[in-house]
C-alpha cells in the first residue's frame, strides 16, 4: 500500500518576522487612539454642557431681573392711573378735566419713555452679559485643549 507522499507548506504572511507580535503592537496603538480620543471627545462634550448650563443660567437671571423691573413699572401706571382716577372723581368743571387730563397724559409719556430706556438698558446688559459668560467659557474650555 503506497500511500502518496504529501507536504505541508504554510502560506507566508508577508509580516516579517513574529507577525503576531506586530499585529498585537498595531491593534494596541490603535485602541489606545480610540481611548484617547473617545475621552477628548467626552471632555469636549462636558465643556459644551457646562457652556450651555452657565450661558443659561445667566440669560435666565437676566430675565428675571428684567421681568422683576418689568411688575414694577405696571405697579407704578396702575398707582398713577388710580390716582389720576381719584383726581377725576374731583373735578368740577371742563377746563379743570382737560388740564388734569393733559398733565396726566404728558407725566405718563415721560414715565413711559424713561421706563422703555430702562427695559432696553436692562436687556441690552442681558445679552451682553448671556454672550460674555459664553465667550469667556469658550477662552477655558480653547485654553484646556491647547
Amino acid at each position: 500500500m503506497n500511500t502518496p507522499n504529501r507536504t505541508t507548506t504554510t502560506k507566508s504572511t508577508g509580516i516579517p518576522g513574529n507577525g503576531t507580535q506586530v499585529l498585537r503592537e498595531a491593534v494596541e496603538s490603535g485602541s489606545a487612539q480610540a481611548k484617547e480620543t473617545f475621552e477628548e471627545m467626552s471632555a469636549a462634550a462636558g465643556d459644551a454642557m457646562t457652556l450651555m448650563r452657565d450661558s443659561y443660567s445667566t440669560a435666565v437671571q437676566r430675565a428675571q431681573e428684567y421681568n422683576s423691573k418689568l411688575i414694577e413699572f405696571a405697579q407704578t401706571n396702575m398707582q398713577a392711573t388710580v390716582e389720576f382716577v381719584q383726581k377725576l372723581s374731583g373735578v368740577k368743571s371742563p377746563t379743570e378735566f382737560f388740564e388734569l387730563s393733559t398733565s396726566h397724559s404728558r407725566k405718563q409719556f415721560e414715565t413711559l419713555t424713561e421706563q422703555a430706556q430702562q427695559l432696553a438698558t436692562l436687556a441690552q446688559k442681558a445679552a451682553l452679559a448671556t454672550a460674555e459668560r459664553a465667550e469667556t467659557d469658550l477662552a477655558k474650555t480653547s485654553s484646556r485643549r491647547s
